[in-house]
């Protein structure tokens, strides 16, 4: 078994590359580690690597909310870079949503336990489709 916040790591890459940035599978990275100065992954949208994704995935608890303080130093790890996505398991506070809205000078977006749950399931990351099921029904408006 792999490590788990190594994993978890790799499987934001995996997300994100999966909902179709980057330019190919192969232009994510996952750079965490005790010293990766508060960026987890990296996406690069096109091949020159002129428009880069930065990455912070936080695997907490439900109860373990992630706050304005940790939404900073997220931007503060982004430098010159403007696209970043935060990732947890668990939730955000309301500054620390506040706080991501109201950046001018950086693009974020926030996604907690929740909507990652949705975009995995969406996008078939860690699961796979056993079985699908259509109903149909006559759309009688057609035939009028």
């Amino acid at each position: 078994m792999a490590k788990l916040p190594a994993f978890f790591e790799k499987l934001i890459v995996d997300l994100l590359l999966k909902m179709g940035y980057g330019y190919d599978k192969n232009s994510g990275i996952v750079v965490g580690g005790s010293h990766d100065n508060g960026i987890d992954g990296v996406i690069n949208e096109d091949k020159l690597g002129l428009s880069l994704i930065y990455l912070q995935a936080k695997r907490y608890t439900s109860g373990n909310t992630v706050g304005r303080r940790e939404i900073q130093s997220f931007v503060g790890a982004m430098q010159n870079i403007q696209k970043g996505v935060f990732i947890t398991t668990s939730s955000f506070t309301r500054e620390a949503i506040e706080y991501a809205e109201h950046q001018q000078q950086k693009s974020l977006k926030l996604i907690d336990g929740e909507m990652l749950t949705r975009l995995m399931v969406k996008y078939e990351v860690g699961i796979v489709s056993q079985q699908s099921l259509k109903i149909y029904k006559v759309d009688n408006s057609y035939f009028e």
